[in-house]
């Protein structure tokens, strides 16, 4: 098996919500965009216990490009005791919180992306306010609150340069299928004029950034 291959399966297997489908298509198009520009700072908002880290991590080495993996890893308001997507397996017995970073850095380092993934461990609006570089990649898939949801849209697409992909997960038009700030955002971006459609697959949404 390949190097890339060997990546892509350990991906699958890693615990999160988002499909094997989708997350081959995250890949596929961050390694379209790192070859057409190589050497690019990606970022990442919630990497839970590393699943999409993986798939753009293994694009990320293949453009020589390097992903920042943003999350507090204490989890989303679904992730929570109570709620539907809450797995007590990840709960911090010292201190009773959830906490994805110590699964999230072995996977990463069962990877062998340490070179390519870097975590940045804290809330993304605080992050954002001191964070200058501009980004040539940004994948959303954090808190899905209303609020939460927004800032991070807010404080992060700006930084996108002309070019660059902006791509969101669980994007779902029918609220049947799911919660709609995402979709919002998606439907906010593209009719602004600043990003259009590069690609869907499931609720993935792929954009570039043209002005």
């Amino acid at each position: 098996m390949n190097r890339v291959a060997e990546l892509l399966a350990l991906a699958d297997q890693v615990t999160g919500f988002m499909p094997s489908d989708e997350g081959r298509a995250l890949f596929d198009n961050a390694l379209l965009h790192g070859a057409r520009k190589p050497n690019g700072t990606w970022l990442e908002i919630g990497a839970y216990c590393g699943k999409s880290s993986i798939y753009l991590g293994a694009a990320a080495e293949q453009g020589s490009c390097l992903l920042y993996s943003l999350d507090h890893h204490h989890g989303s308001e679904e992730n929570q005791a109570g709620w539907p997507y809450h797995d007590p397996t990840l709960v911090d017995l010292e201190d009773g919180r959830l906490n994805t970073l110590p699964h999230w850095q072995r996977n990463i380092a069962k990877a062998r992306l340490e070179d390519s993934v870097v975590a940045l461990v804290g809330e993304s609006s605080i992050i954002a306010k001191h964070f200058a570089q501009p980004l040539d990649l940004l994948f959303i898939d954090g808190g899905h609150g209303h609020d939460v949801a927004w800032r991070d849209f807010q404080l992060w697409a700006r930084k996108i340069t002309v070019g660059g992909f902006l791509i969101i997960h669980d994007v779902f038009a029918n609220p049947a299928d799911g919660g709609q700030v995402p979709y919002e955002i998606y439907r906010t971006a593209v009719q602004s004029g600043v990003f259009v459609d590069v690609a869907e697959v499931g609720s993935l949404r792929v954009t570039v950034r043209i002005r």
